[in-house]
């Protein structure tokens, strides 16, 4: 796998990014083709930020080349009481710009938000990967993820 070839910074995700977050997750095929899916800052994206802004327990992370947005992923931290009282990190929505993909990005991406996990005392990561997305599967494994489990989802 090659080496960034710009120097990345991982930052947390501030207002001004979510335009290009939204980007990201557009020029995705899956993501872009679920329902309700909208490439605009609305209101409830604004409202959705602030949350996830305020929170000690949710972190939106983005990739950051010479002010340039090209990464981007979101990691929630969640008390439980199986495995005796252990708290997960839940990683969702990552997004590498597709010209920057396999330079090394999303691993340096994860592995930040794994590193994250570990110092709020995260004892598992976990995520969810829609089937179609073999690439990404094998990029997980690559970092070490097991698919153990069988996800399921419903719309409410």
């Amino acid at each position: 796998m090659a080496q960034p070839t710009l120097a990345a910074t991982i930052r947390p995700a501030r207002r001004d990014d979510l335009a290009a977050i939204l980007a990201l997750i557009g020029a995705d095929p899956i993501s872009s083709s679920r329902a309700g899916h909208s490439a605009e800052v609305t209101p409830e994206v604004e409202a959705a930020f602030a949350a996830i802004d305020t929170s000690n327990d949710h972190y939106l992370l983005v990739v950051d080349e010479a002010g340039e947005v090209v990464g981007t992923l979101q990691l929630s931290l969640l008390p439980g009481l199986s495995r005796n009282g252990m708290r997960r990190a839940l990683i969702e929505s990552v997004h590498v710009r597709a010209d920057r993909r396999n330079h090394g990005l999303g691993a340096q991406l994860v592995r930040h938000a794994l590193d994250l996990a570990r110092h709020h005392g995260c004892g598992m990561a976990q995520l969810t990967s829609d089937k179609r997305r073999v690439d990404a599967h094998r990029f997980y494994a690559r970092l070490g993820f097991i698919a153990s489990h069988e996800g399921m989802k419903l719309v409410l």
